[in-house]
């Protein structure tokens, strides 16, 4: 006998909610209080301070002794794949890569054991095994589950109460050597401050010149192709349909463009800088599109020494080659915007704050859109033509 089919009003609710308990357990096991760690000494003392990492889902848990400067710590990361490692480094010299010193962890895949090395790494290229530049003791690792756990004791200098740290988490181990890690937003941002006494704020406000430059970066071209670049269209587009705005509309487009062009061209200048100082690190498409929108742009910028006069009969065809230019550098510049924002991956208030500002801007080209449409046809209607530049020659509105 068949047996009677599902009932999705009855079964539905009841899958969603398995899934909403077992999503729910899951969450909450994925916090550092839940773990509990003891600092490895013979009595066993649980670390006095832990903290959720925000980046690669990974935990510290840590207790600084005041009296004679060191630091007890317990680093517990889960490798992208089962022959992967995770690395938990300190930096003495800024907030980044280049001069952490560096503890990282892997599972030995001939007998299964955690082996746990020091590396010292001067710089992006340069990787050194061997002694760090403070005292580390009581190294050991161990596996759970498959999330590996760093254990270790350091040295750290007197009165200091913040430190640089840096985490990661890397694919494989090939005969010994670290393999290069993904260069994911996750991954490039795995960094910050820790606070000793244990204050959990893992950023303390700390910004490396590196990440200063990408924000400068950000802010240039998002300013220059997301923002201009836009108003400077709407500009032409909608204001030169007033006779009255003639030729004060032109100006303005021009001078918002121009500004625009400059700006951006900063902003290109400083993302060339970033990638020559970033061996490795490689995000094609928005290196292509920035390219494509600085080639764009200075081909546009032209448009003003060869625009011909409205009766002249290659003005049509600059028309076209105008138009076509300039929206495909809007549509390429707000596109190349959002990429640069989950590359940078910044605070969610910036990049709410900039869809805001081109919804607006969006929002007011549309209901400009609508009254010139309104304009354009009660102007056909009647008898009167529509007097273009200066009264010279009869234009349609909406032709720039």
């Amino acid at each position: 006998m068949a047996s009677p089919p599902l009932r999705p009003p009855l079964t539905s609710p009841l899958i969603f909610l398995l899934f909403t308990t077992l999503f729910a357990s899951t969450s909450s096991a994925d916090t550092c209080t839940n773990q509990k760690l003891t600092d490895g000494s013979n009595s066993n003392k649980l670390y006095s301070n832990c903290m959720d990492l925000p980046h690669l889902t990974t935990f510290l848990h840590w207790t600084h002794n005041a009296t004679n400067f060191s630091l007890s710590v317990a680093f517990v990361g889960s490798p992208p794949h089962p022959s992967g490692w995770i690395s938990w480094a300190i930096n003495p010299t800024g907030l980044g890569m280049a001069g952490a010193q560096a503890l990282v962890a892997y599972k030995d895949g001939n007998n299964g054991a955690v082996t746990v090395k020091t590396l010292d790494i001067k710089s992006y290229s340069e990787m050194v095994p061997g002694k760090l530049s403070f005292e580390v003791w009581g190294l050991k690792g161990e596996e759970s589950g498959g999330a590996i756990m760093i254990f270790a004791n350091m040295k750290v200098p007197e009165k200091v109460t913040t430190l640089n740290q840096v985490w990661q988490v890397g694919p494989s181990v090939t005969a010994g050597r670290f393999d290069k890690h993904d260069f994911a937003p996750e991954n490039l941002n795995s960094k910050g401050m820790l606070n000793l006494i244990g204050d959990h704020n893992v950023s303390g406000g700390a910004v490396d010149s590196r990440t200063k430059k990408k924000n400068i970066h950000g802010v240039l071209n998002s300013v220059s192709w997301g923002v201009l670049f836009p108003l400077g269209a709407v500009i032409a587009r909608y204001m030169r349909t007033y006779p009255s705005a003639d030729p004060a509309w032109f100006y303005l487009h021009a001078g918002c463009q121009v500004s625009a062009y400059a700006i951006g061209v900063a902003g290109w200048a400083t993302g060339l800088k970033l990638g020559s100082e970033s061996a490795g690190v490689v995000y094609s498409v928005h290196r292509n599109i920035g390219i494509t929108l600085f080639c764009l742009a200075t081909i546009q910028m032209f448009a003003l020494f060869i625009r011909p006069k409205k009766d002249h009969k290659y003005r049509y065809f600059w028309n076209i080659y105008h138009h076509s230019f300039g929206y495909t550098i809007i549509i390429l510049g707000i596109i190349n915007i959002f990429r640069g924002f989950d590359i940078l991956n910044p605070e969610r208030k910036w990049k709410s704050t900039y869809i805001v500002v081109i919804a607006s801007l969006g929002a007011v080209a549309l209901l400009l859109e609508v009254i010139t449409w309104i304009i354009v046809v009660k102007r056909k209607s009647s008898t009167k033509p529509y007097d273009g530049y200066n009264g010279q020659s009869r234009q349609q509105p909406l032709n720039m």
